[in-house]
C-alpha cells in the first residue's frame, strides 16, 4: 500500500511541475508579419499569433519591424505581456 501511495505522489508531483514549466514566459524574437488591431495582436514570420494587453499600444509597431516578445501559453493561446523592437 506504501509503494502505491508513493507512486501516486510522485507522478502528482511529476505533473505538477510539467504544468508549471508550460506556464513559464518565453521570449521569441521575429519579424511582424501581420498586425490585427481590433484583436491587439501580432503575426510573426513563424505564423505565431501573439495576444497583447489591451491597453498595449500597437501603433507604435509595423508591419516588417524585428521585435521580441515576452509572452506564456494559455491554453493554446501565446498571450504576450511585452513587445519591444529588437536590434
Amino acid at each position: 500500500m506504501r509503494m502505491k501511495l508513493a507512486s501516486v505522489v510522485l507522478l502528482t508531483t511529476t505533473l505538477g511541475f510539467g504544468v508549471a514549466a508550460m506556464a513559464a514566459l518565453t521570449d521569441t524574437t521575429g519579424t511582424i508579419k501581420s498586425i490585427d488591431a481590433k484583436a491587439i495582436s501580432v503575426t510573426l514570420d513563424n505564423g505565431t499569433v501573439y495576444m497583447l494587453p489591451k491597453a498595449f499600444k500597437l501603433a507604435a509597431f509595423k508591419v516588417g519591424e524585428k521585435v521580441s516578445v515576452h509572452w506564456e501559453l494559455k491554453g493554446t493561446a501565446h498571450d504576450a505581456t511585452e513587445m519591444t523592437a529588437a536590434s
